[in-house]
């Protein structure tokens, strides 16, 4: 196995400008990583510059604190695969997790 094939090149930094997902775009091009994982707003930028290759697309859903609603993060998701998401991480309700809400959690 190629260590290049299990790295996920990440940048999920708030203020990310799109000369930085350019970058970080022609890294994972380069080095031919497994995905690049981006906030929402970029997926549909990165699976278009990504469609020739066999890096993936990975997006973040609830980020960073998992306290949205579950209608939210399923607006989020169904977004995200529509514009080309090929991974989804979905962050956890930790608030519902700590009042051991786990069907809540689990929903």
């Amino acid at each position: 196995m190629e260590i290049n094939r299990i790295i996920d090149r990440t940048l999920l930094k708030p203020e990310s400008t799109e000369e930085q997902i350019d970058k970080l775009l022609e890294e994972a091009k380069e080095y031919n990583f497994f995905s690049v994982c981006v906030n929402p707003v970029w997926v549909k930028k990165c699976a278009e510059s990504l469609k020739d290759s066999d890096v993936k697309v990975c997006t973040v859903i609830g980020f960073p604190l998992g306290a949205n609603t579950k209608e939210t993060k399923a607006f989020e998701t169904k977004n995200a695969l529509e514009n080309g998401a090929d991974e989804i991480d979905m962050v956890i309700n930790i608030g519902l997790l700590k009042s051991k809400k786990f069907d809540a959690v689990k929903e």
